[in-house]
C-alpha cells in the first residue's frame, strides 16, 4: 500500500512507481495520487465559479436576485461582500494571485458566518451557514496549497 508519506518523500516519482512491478491496486493508487494537483485546480475553479454566483446575485440579480428582489447598495456591507465575491471569485477562477485572494476571501466568509449566521444558532445547518463555513475552509486551504497547475499563477511561475 502506498502511503501519503511516501508520496511526499524526496525523490519519489509516482509515474516510475506506477510502472514498477507493484500490484495493480498499488499502481492505481499511485496514479490516482498523481492526479492531486489537477484535482486542486478543479476544486479552485468550481468553488470560484459558485462563489462568483453569490456575488452576481447580490450585485446584478443574476442568476437570481436577493430575497425580496433587486440588488444591494454597492457601498453597503453586503454590497462590498458581493464585490469581493465577484472580483475575488474571478481572480480565483483564472488562478491569479490565488494565495492572497483566497486568504482574504476566507476571512470574508469567517466574518459573514460569525456576523450573520452564528447569532441565529450554534449549528451551521440550523443557521444556514454551511456554505459560509465550507467556503471559508476551502479558501483557507487554497491560500496554503496554491492554485494548482491549471492557473495563471502556474504559467507565471514557469516564466520566471
Amino acid at each position: 500500500m502506498v502511503h501519503r508519506t511516501l508520496a511526499m518523500s524526496a525523490g519519489y516519482n509516482p509515474r516510475e512507481t506506477a510502472r514498477s512491478n507493484a500490484p495493480h491496486s498499488a499502481r492505481a493508487t499511485v496514479k490516482y495520487i498523481s492526479c492531486a494537483p489537477r484535482f486542486l485546480s478543479a476544486l479552485r475553479i468550481v468553488a470560484a465559479f459558485m462563489f462568483m454566483l453569490a456575488g452576481t446575485s447580490k450585485l446584478f440579480s443574476f442568476p437570481a436576485g436577493m430575497p425580496g428582489g433587486g440588488t444591494v447598495p454597492l457601498l453597503s456591507q453586503v454590497g462590498i461582500g458581493g464585490l469581493l465575491e465577484v472580483v475575488g471569485g474571478a481572480l480565483l477562477l483564472v488562478g491569479l494571485f490565488t494565495r492572497p485572494v483566497a486568504f482574504v476571501l476566507a476571512g470574508e466568509m469567517a466574518v459573514a458566518y460569525f456576523q450573520f449566521h452564528f447569532p441565529k444558532s450554534f449549528w451551521p445547518t440550523v443557521n444556514q451557514g454551511v456554505p459560509a463555513v465550507l467556503y471559508c475552509f476551502v479558501f483557507l486551504y487554497l491560500s496554503a496549497a496554491g492554485a494548482g497547475p491549471w492557473s495563471i499563477d502556474a504559467l507565471r511561475r514557469k516564466r520566471t
